[in-house]
């Protein structure tokens, strides 16, 4: 029997620890594994005990990279357990905020951490010499989006100025019209980007995902909407316990996810893009169809092309905002505890995001649950390894280990990343 072991000990620059391994016998695929080996972080712990109002600067601590989506998760399902409305000023703020998030996080992924992979760079500064210009328009657009959260957030890592009920303090019209040129700047840099990255050449490597995201009925969604999926959920925020289901594996310290019944699911900007391509803001619509791209996308190598359509839609909706904004009475409502459990989901850069809290009387946290987007997409990496390692067993340990590289990168795990992502050794018997 030949046994050919592809072993990856440490994955460096991911946001967390981790490890892969592939075991080949006989020619055939015996098995695969993400392993993530990271210790507990125990913030759902800690947050027993703690005030309500203390949840969003807590849990913006979770992700340097996406803060707003824990920060806007736990803001929402507080004000649902409190009963508290939200006037349009403040919620027009927060889709904005969400806005720079998603602008900072998916250009840094794009053009520093996936497009190297395409044009065979080990990273964005070897990429540099030969693309100058690619990497200044990228450094400039996610400056955009860091300024977007310093401006709403007080600081662009881990914000503190979001309130339950609101914001610390609101910008004033003047603040955000002056950040109207930039954001017209951005967004035709934006539309080129998407330009750039069409181009590449791409593996044809379609597969059967069920895709799972928030639908809302008038917007493209950031902070609301229902549960769904293209295999039939439907449910409130609420019921999100229901139809996604975690548990232990022995191979990794994160839980797996999975749609109850059935099993692995997608979270992202596929399913985002798939599940809601009505509602794209028109010039994204448009650098869609220009992209080639048909309504739903099935190929998880084209995801660098739909983050850049987000990040379109970022932009037109962030100048939208800016240009229609009218400053609120007073920059967040009263907010009065109430015993009770609420929900809270939001669209983070790498997908849905979802909290529950149960809280006392006093505001008091009693319990609390927090699942990441790639705490859900985790299973459904490792069912794209198996079956893209199944279809390429004839590669070299070398490119088989580039590849396997880029077919986890493809779903930007929430894992800080560096310049070669898989250090490989291979053991042959």
């Amino acid at each position: 029997m030949s046994t050919r072991t592809i072993k990856v000990d440490y994955i460096a620059r991911v946001e967390g620890e981790g490890a892969m391994l592939i075991e080949i016998k006989d020619g055939k695929l015996d098995d695969v594994k993400l392993k993530i080996f990271e210790p507990p972080r125990f913030f759902e712990a800690f947050l027993r005990g703690r005030d309500y109002t203390e949840a969003p600067d807590i849990t913006a601590r979770i992700c340097g990279i996406c803060p707003i989506a824990y920060l806007m998760g736990a803001v929402h399902a507080m004000e649902m357990v409190c009963r508290t409305r939200i006037p349009k000023p403040i919620r027009d703020l927060r889709r904005l905020i969400y806005c720079g998030e998603w602008i900072e996080s998916h250009i840094l992924h794009m053009a520093m951490l996936h497009v190297p992979d395409f044009l065979g760079y080990p990273d964005a500064i070897a990429m540099a010499k030969d693309h100058p210009d690619v990497v200044k328009k990228a450094l400039k657009i996610k400056k955009i989006g860091n300024d977007i959260m310093v401006l709403l957030g007080g600081r662009e890592i881990h914000p503190i100025n979001v309130h339950v009920g609101g914001f610390y303090k609101t910008p004033t019209k003047q603040q955000l019209s002056g950040m109207i040129d930039d954001l017209k700047w951005g967004l035709e840099a934006s539309v080129e980007m998407v330009r750039f990255v069409s181009g590449l050449n791409f593996q044809e490597f379609e597969q059967d995902y069920e895709y799972a995201c928030l639908r809302h009925p008038d917007e493209y969604p950031f902070n609301e909407g229902r549960l769904v999926s293209n295999k039939g959920i439907d449910e409130p925020i609420s019921g999100y316990d229901d139809v996604l289901i975690e548990e232990h594996v022995s191979h990794s310290t994160a839980l797996h996810s999975h749609v109850k019944g059935r099993g692995a699911c997608h979270v992202g900007p596929l399913a985002r893009y798939s599940t809601n391509f009505d509602k794209l803001t028109p010039i994204a619509k448009s650098a869609a169809h220009e992209a080639g791209l048909a309504e739903t996308c099935y190929n998880p190598f084209k995801s660098i092309i739909v983050r850049g359509v987000e990040v379109v839609l970022a932009f037109e909706e962030a100048l939208r905002i800016v240009e229609e904004y009218e400053e609120p009475d007073r920059p967040f409502e009263k907010v009065e505890p109430k015993a009770g459990t609420g929900y809270g989901c939001t669209e983070a850069p790498r997908g849905i995001c979802y909290h529950r809290y149960t809280i006392d009387d006093s505001g008091t946290i009693q319990d609390a649950k927090i699942v990441s987007p790639t705490a859900v997409n985790q299973k459904v990496i490792e069912k794209d390894l198996w079956h893209f390692v199944e279809r390429n067993l004839n590669l070299s340990d070398e490119d088989l280990q580039w590849q396997c590289e880029q077919v986890i990168r493809n779903y930007d795990p929430c894992i800080s990343c560096s310049a070669h992502f898989l250090k490989l050794k291979v053991n042959r018997t």
